[in-house]
């Protein structure tokens, strides 16, 4: 928790939904400022939060995330993620209104590994540029489907 504290990188991290002081703490600890990995994707696909892939012939087919990656910070955004999912009926944000429309186009849990993917991308780009992390608010409520 004092790592929480003292590190500016880390309290921009957990301004993030779905990264807590944990998550935030242990992402800083293995990843550093993140220059290492030339794009959010390569970070992403470290963590293993990218879905794994055959390709024959011009056919392309996407499959469910891979094992490989680091396991304990892919489990620790996973879980950051499903914690978020519980709370986007509250929040108008347009990432919370993109999680919860894919929620109910995909399955509860294809949207929180999207959402544990977008927060990995999200991560690599506050580490790498130092920008601190702000909701943009959405302009109108949208309705929900019943």
């Amino acid at each position: 928790m004092q790592l929480l504290h003292r590190d500016e990188r880390c309290q921009r991290l957990a301004a993030l939904p779905g990264v807590g002081p944990l998550t935030a703490t242990a992402v800083v600890a293995a990843v550093g400022n993140a220059r290492d990995f030339k794009s959010r994707r390569e970070l992403a696909a470290y963590l293993g939060l990218v879905p794994r892939h055959r390709a024959s012939g011009g056919r392309t087919v996407m499959l469910g995330i891979s094992k490989r990656g680091d396991s304990y910070l892919q489990t620790l955004l996973v879980h950051g993620a499903r914690a978020a999912m519980r709370n986007l009926e509250r929040r108008r944000d347009p990432r919370s209104v993109w999680a919860d429309r894919l929620k109910m186009r995909r399955g509860t849990n294809i949207a929180t590994v999207a959402l544990a993917n977008k927060n990995a991308r999200v991560i690599w780009v506050l580490l790498t540029r130092g920008d601190k992390y702000c909701a943009a608010l959405h302009p109108a409520p949208i309705p929900r489907r019943a």
